[in-house]
């Protein structure tokens, strides 16, 4: 029987029950790999309930630096018998399945073109281990330990996990490290160790470090200038506000008096959070809030009253897959269109859209001074994959004599030395952004009322139509003002004047450019263009006319970023090919790369939804 064979280069997904301790140790593995210098891409694949559901953790090992999903799987870990059946089918030809043999696996579940690997992880846990929760934690250590030796992974690496895990408590290093052992001792001496796929130590790490987008992005708020958060919990968004708060208590904490320098409230629900946002960017603070699906649509109606007052405000979408409650733990780009025009009535809000955890770091920061000089709603799109994900990174850097944006702000003194009337939505500099002012500014000049009714140029209610329709129209001239100021489209040219281009955003980044990578190797030249903010500037417009054939990739059932692009720069929908995912794991670059190849080999003849099978999806 034939093997695959690879090294620094596979697919190893493990397939475990929710709360059984399994994360931990799954987390260990990933950073054992990290740490013999190799790039290393985890995903978590999780239900929304407490315990005993299916789970799986799949890790990406690409020396080349690939930290998309692949496509496939070389090794399967199978520690769950509800979905071993399933987990068993989706592994490659020649690949390797993984398994606790202290009962018989089903023969039924066999496959001739797959290496089954057991290892009695329940008997050698129940021989050394007294403990109930012992025995059931240890487990899934001992299959670490085992998969160290079948793979060639550096038996100090892990061991000092451990010491790092439990440092301060070191009566649990001695029995994880003895569990790691067992495992380790039993494949060494039972199989013929490492496997066809191996690992070997190199340098393709270099300062880089691991951190989920969550993080990064609370971390980014912090730098970016913000005091004030609220918000109600919501998955997958949580994590954003508990990092802002870890990173709150070390850095925004007054040296003098030991005084919090800095609001974190957890609303009644997600409208109050916004408002409460709202309300503090109204003061001067900086402000944010962290979501979800769910509370886009609840804020909608808020942020049309930021939008026209044209009050700064910061909201951190991490999208998952719905409607409605959808899958709370899986992930999409599902909110494009919810996000661009929240709100009734004509609004267009300013959308971020980072595919790394160092790019959720600076567009948080960078939210915040483009919600300042453009008085207006700034929303970042992540998704439960950036978010909740460890992914590989450059270190986090910031520039200490960077200065905030804080947009046309009149002060005490400039209010003092006007002569006219102070007009808050006057358009003085032709831009469409008027000069504002913070509440107590001034004891006489500079007060205005904030309203969410039509007014004129003085903030005086009116509906009068014309003044009305005047005001519209400098939103829209700020609007174009705004296209200068998000961040710029990244484009990668193929150098061969290609006809082909893929526009892509967000966490379809590494599948995308690994996708375009394999079909260069086989001679197929393609440009790419990776949105990073809305509203698109004229590269968008260029890219595409420049283009035959230009393909889209997004994660989600119905081309919303398409919608977004047709409606705004005015192009026909047939412009576009589609390669959309919607099935609640992060895309694959082998589906991408399939999907080109459908088109450019001329088997453009698709049905207008593609069945796909179980293998194929996943």
């Amino acid at each position: 029987m034939k093997r695959i064979e690879a090294v620094n280069d596979f697919v190893i997904k493990f397939a475990n029950v929710n709360g059984t301790g399994s994360a931990s140790a799954n987390n260990m593995f990933a950073k054992a790999v990290f740490r013999m210098g190799l790039p290393v891409s985890p995903k978590n694949i999780f239900p929304s309930n407490i315990q005993g559901l299916p789970t799986w953790y799949e890790v990406r090992v690409s020396e080349k630096g690939y930290l998309g999903r692949r496509g496939g799987v070389d090794m399967m870990v199978g520690m769950n018998p509800q979905s071993m059946a399933k987990d068993i089918k989706e592994i490659d030809s020649g690949g390797y399945f993984f398994y606790d043999s202290s009962k018989p696996l089903d023969l039924r579940m066999m496959r001739s073109d797959v290496h089954f690997i057991g290892v009695p992880l329940k008997d050698l846990c129940q021989r050394e281990f007294s403990d109930p929760r012992q025995q059931q934690l240890f487990r899934n250590v001992i299959y670490v330990g085992a998969l160290a030796a079948l793979l060639d992974i550096e038996f100090d690496v892990l061991r000092g996990l451990v010491s790092d895990q439990f440092r301060g408590k070191e009566k649990l290093i001695t029995p994880n490290v003895r569990a790691l052992e067992l495992g380790y001792h039993y494949a060494s001496e039972h199989y013929s160790c490492p496997l066809g796929i191996r690992l070997e130590r190199r340098d393709a790490v270099g300062e880089q470090i691991l951190i989920d987008g969550n993080t990064a992005a609370g971390l980014g708020a912090i730098y970016g200038g913000a005091t004030v958060a609220a918000w109600y919990p919501i998955t997958p968004s949580t994590s954003v506000v508990d990092g802002f708060d870890k990173y709150c208590k070390r850095l925004r904490i007054d040296p003098g008096s030991g005084n919090k320098n800095y609001a974190i409230v957890q609303a009644e629900d997600e409208l109050a959070a916004i408002g409460m946002v709202i309300g503090a960017s109204w003061n001067g603070a900086r402000a944010f809030t962290a979501t979800s699906g769910p509370g886009i649509s609840l804020m909608s109606e808020f942020l049309g009253l930021a939008y026209f007052a044209e009050i700064p405000t910061v909201l951190i979408d991490v999208q998952r897959a719905g409607p409605s409650t959808g899958m709370p733990t899986r992930t999409q780009q599902s909110d494009i269109l919810a996000c661009a025009y929240a709100s009734h009535g004509d609004t267009k809000h300013v959308l971020l859209f980072p595919a790394t955890p160092r790019e959720c770091f600076e567009m948080t920061a960078q939210a915040f001074d483009l919600a300042e000089s453009l008085q207006t709603p700034v929303i970042m799109l992540t998704d439960l994959d950036l978010g909740m994900n460890d992914t590989m990174s450059p270190p986090l850097v910031w520039d200490d004599t960077r200065e905030y944006q804080r947009g046309k702000v009149f002060n005490e003194e400039q209010l003092e030395a006007m002569s006219e009337r102070f007009g808050r939505y006057l358009d003085i500099d032709d831009d469409g952004i008027p000069y504002r002012t913070y509440p107590g500014t001034h004891p006489s000049k500079g007060a205005f009322f904030t309203r969410g009714t039509s007014r004129d140029e003085y903030a005086v209610y009116t509906e009068d139509g014309d003044a009305y329709e005047k005001n519209m129209q400098r939103l829209l001239k700020k609007w174009d003002t705004a296209k200068q100021r998000v961040p710029a489209p990244e484009l990668i040219k193929a150098g061969k004047g290609s006809k082909i281009g893929v526009i892509h955003f967000g966490t379809s980044r590494c599948a995308t450019l690994e996708a375009i990578d394999s079909l260069q190797a086989e001679g197929v030249a393609i440009d790419t263009l990776r949105l990073r903010g809305f509203p698109f500037n004229k590269t968008v417009d260029a890219f595409i006319e420049e283009h035959e054939t230009v393909f889209l990739v997004e994660q989600n059932r119905d081309a919303q970023m398409r919608t977004l692009l047709v409606n705004e720069c005015l192009i026909s929908p047939r412009q576009f090919i589609p390669i959309l995912n919607y099935n609640g794991t992060p895309i694959t670059a082998k589906y991408i790369r399939e999907e080109i190849l459908l088109v450019v080999r001329g088997d453009n003849v698709r049905p207008l939804r593609k069945q796909r099978s179980v293998k194929e999806s996943v």
